[in-house]
């Protein structure tokens, strides 16, 4: 199977990601932070994170990559492919049921809401839900041992270091109502963890 296949569904994965998330950047970016809980942490993860989305863009773009290439195979291209549009899908939920609410790093705004409407009826974090789903379906789709899982492995260690401290801010924030909320949600699959 050509690889073309590949380049052409993680670069149109890549877009619609963008499309989604910049005019939710934007508009909440209209909106004053009332408190950032940035620290040298979350700014190394935030650099991971992107090193993790350039990645399989240079594989499309140039070989540097080439020496970790192996053959496209049609099944996991298909499951892939689905993991890309379930997890673009959920990404597009989780920023529109978030609003003004959203911050690409850890910040409150000014009348920042406990959102537990939409997709966060049932998960605290479907975002980084979609996230993973997406690195999932670009390390299948992408036929290269480096590029592939690039993306999985930067979304898995932002999450595993970023989400106690995104649950704290939250704890500090709305206190038993969010207490109360995670008692009755899971942080990544609904009814499962």
């Amino acid at each position: 199977m050509n690889p073309w296949i590949a380049k052409a569904v993680v670069l149109a994965g890549t877009v619609v990601m963008v499309a989604i998330r910049a005019p939710h950047g934007q508009r909440s970016r209209s909106v004053k932070v009332a408190k950032s809980h940035k620290t040298s942490l979350e700014t190394g993860l935030l650099v991971l994170a992107w090193v993790g989305f350039f990645v399989p863009l240079i594989w499309i773009a140039s070989p540097a990559f080439s020496f970790a290439e192996y053959p496209l195979s049609a099944g996991p291209l298909v499951a892939g492919v689905m993991c890309l549009v379930i997890g673009l899908w959920l990404f597009y939920r989780s920023h529109a049921d978030l609003g003004t609410n959203w911050s690409i790093t850890l910040e409150v705004r000014e009348q920042h809401r406990l959102i537990t409407q939409g997709v966060y009826r049932r998960i605290r974090h479907p975002m980084y839900s979609a996230l993973l789903l997406y690195s999932v379906g670009q390390t299948l789709v992408i036929p290269n041992w480096a590029a592939g899982p690039s993306n999985l492995i930067a979304v898995a260690v932002l999450f595993a270091l970023r989400v106690r401290a995104e649950e704290k801010m939250m704890v500090q924030q709305f206190g038993d109502e969010y207490a109360a909320y995670s008692a009755r949600t899971k942080r990544l699959v609904p009814r499962v963890w």
